[in-house]
């Protein structure tokens, strides 16, 4: 299921004190983005245990529970994880990964809050979560009767949410400090192949793993951790963000003239990186209409187009990074400052 209306982690929580206490939901979104952490905190807020029933390992009759008698019937027994007599947050995790008989078996108990003869306590609520099929993640096709049954959410990943949750959560400061600087490498699609591929679940990991081996962890073996955490481009990225990290030397210290681009060619990975980055401080930084330009971005632009001409002295290709259009060919710079390089910077243009 895909849909143009999304929210990010820090919408979310309000939506579901308004709408999950009195409709269940369900919440879409990509593997990795925090789904089940952001679920288990919302029930720590409204003071709820939170029971979790994965999709993928249930049959129907771990939910419908067992027959007994009781004076001379026959009634199933839920099971005791889910009866409870006090008020919870029931869980239900890669619901839409489940068989469709496991999905038949939640019908009652997602609309009318019953199993058999049990009802959920009066203020338990209930969420459900799963991946969608475009995200090459397990996921059946769900129902009309059960999607109609839930409200439905849809997250995406949002990178100030994520380094606001990071500042007070005990991410390594290699990680923040990257993902200020590429706030767009948060997250990637997955892809269709076996591969890692970068997430906020998956930048935890390497955080945690940084933490664990210290900070004069060796080139090789941080190597071997970023790539097994993230995207391959990512995981090049962040290697040569810790080298300028170790060396003091960052996009800021060139711009200030306090350093110049490396020309060292064991540097080209380093020099790709700040040409990268380069390339997203001015997505960020300049106004889509010159118009509108301070004085201080015109002293910007000037200096930009000067280090341009520096770095395409030692790499003509990482100065066409910079200024390149994105994979459909869709520029993703202003167009009058691509006019402006375009004027001042032939080379790059016939390049372009």
């Amino acid at each position: 299921m895909q849909a143009s209306v999304t929210v990010t982690p820090d919408q979310l929580p309000e939506l579901l004190l308004h709408v999950a206490v009195v409709r269940p939901v369900f919440l879409w979104g990509a593997p990795g983005i925090g789904k089940s952490s952001l679920v288990r905190t919302f029930a720590d807020s409204l003071g709820l245990d939170c029971v979790t029933l994965l999709g993928t390992q249930l049959a129907p009759e771990d939910l419908i529970g067992v027959p007994q008698i009781v004076d001379g019937r026959s009634r199933f027994a839920p099971p005791e994880l889910i009866a409870r007599a006090q008020p919870y947050c029931l869980f239900l995790d890669e619901l839409n990964a489940a068989s469709p008989e496991v999905q038949k078996s939640f019908y009652s108990l997602i609309l009318d809050r019953r199993i058999g003869t049990y009802e959920l306590p009066e203020g338990s609520v209930v969420i459900g979560a799963g991946n969608r099929a475009t995200d090459n993640a397990l996921a059946r096709p769900m129902a009309s009767a059960l999607v109609n049954r839930m409200v439905h959410l849809h997250l995406r990943a949002d990178v100030d949410d994520w380094l606001k949750w990071a500042a007070v959560n005990d991410i390594h400061p290699w990680v923040i400090r990257y993902l200020t600087q590429r706030p767009d490498h948060l997250w990637s699609a997955p892809p269709k192949t076996e591969a890692p591929f970068s997430t906020p679940r998956g930048w935890h990991m390497l955080s945690d793993a940084l933490y664990s081996c210290g900070d004069d962890i060796d080139d090789t073996t941080l190597n071997v951790l970023a790539t097994g955490t993230l995207t391959l481009g990512h995981a090049s990225g962040f290697r040569a963000f810790v080298k300028t990290v170790r060396h003091a030397f960052d996009l800021d210290a060139v711009f200030k003239g306090d350093a110049a681009w490396p020309r060292d060619p064991a540097d080209r990975d380093l020099l790709y990186f700040l040409a990268e980055t380069m390339r997203a401080r001015l997505v960020k930084d300049l106004p889509g209409d010159r118009e509108h330009t301070s004085a201080a971005v015109r002293r910007f632009v000037l200096r930009a187009k000067s280090l341009l001409v520096e770095l395409a002295e030692i790499s003509v290709e990482c100065a066409q990074l910079v200024i390149a259009a994105d994979a459909e060919g869709v520029p993703v710079l202003p167009s009058w400052f691509l006019i402006e390089v375009s004027r001042d910077l032939p080379r790059l243009a016939a390049r372009r």
